[in-house]
C-alpha cells in the first residue's frame, strides 16, 4: 500500500515538474506513472553504477557531479519513454532538481503518515 501511494505521489510530482518548468513535458497521468516507475528503476540499477564509475570526478567537484548524474538519469528516462519529454540537458538538470525536491517532501510526508 505504502509503495503504491508513494508511486502515485511521485507521478504527481512529475506532473508538477512539467507544470512548473516548460522544458519538461508529461502528456498524461498514465505517462507520469510509467515515467516515475522507469525513473525509480534507473535510480536503483543504473545510477549506482554511474556514481561508482565517476567517483574521482565526484570527489574533485565535492559531490556536485551527482547533479549531472541525476540529470543524465532523468534525460535517459525521457529518451526511452513516449509521453515524457525533456528538451535538453539544462531542462533535465532543472527538472531533476525539482523532482528530487518533491521526492524529498514526499518521503518526509510518508514517514510521518505511515
Amino acid at each position: 500500500m505504502k509503495l503504491i501511494v508513494r508511486w502515485m505521489l511521485l507521478a504527481a510530482a512529475l506532473l508538477l515538474v512539467a507544470y512548473l518548468y516548460p522544458g519538461v513535458v508529461v502528456q498524461s497521468f498514465g505517462s507520469a506513472l510509467i515515467a516515475a516507475l522507469v525513473l525509480g528503476l534507473l535510480n536503483t540499477i543504473v545510477r549506482p553504477v554511474l556514481v561508482l564509475l565517476t567517483l574521482p570526478v565526484t570527489l574533485l567537484t565535492l559531490g556536485l557531479f551527482l547533479f549531472v548524474i541525476n540529470a543524465l538519469t532523468f534525460w535517459m528516462a525521457a529518451s526511452v519513454l513516449q509521453g515524457f519529454y525533456v528538451t535538453g540537458f539544462v531542462a533535465a538538470l532543472i527538472g531533476s532538481l525539482i523532482y528530487s525536491l518533491a521526492g524529498m517532501v514526499i518521503d518526509v510526508a510518508m514517514e510521518r503518515l505511515f
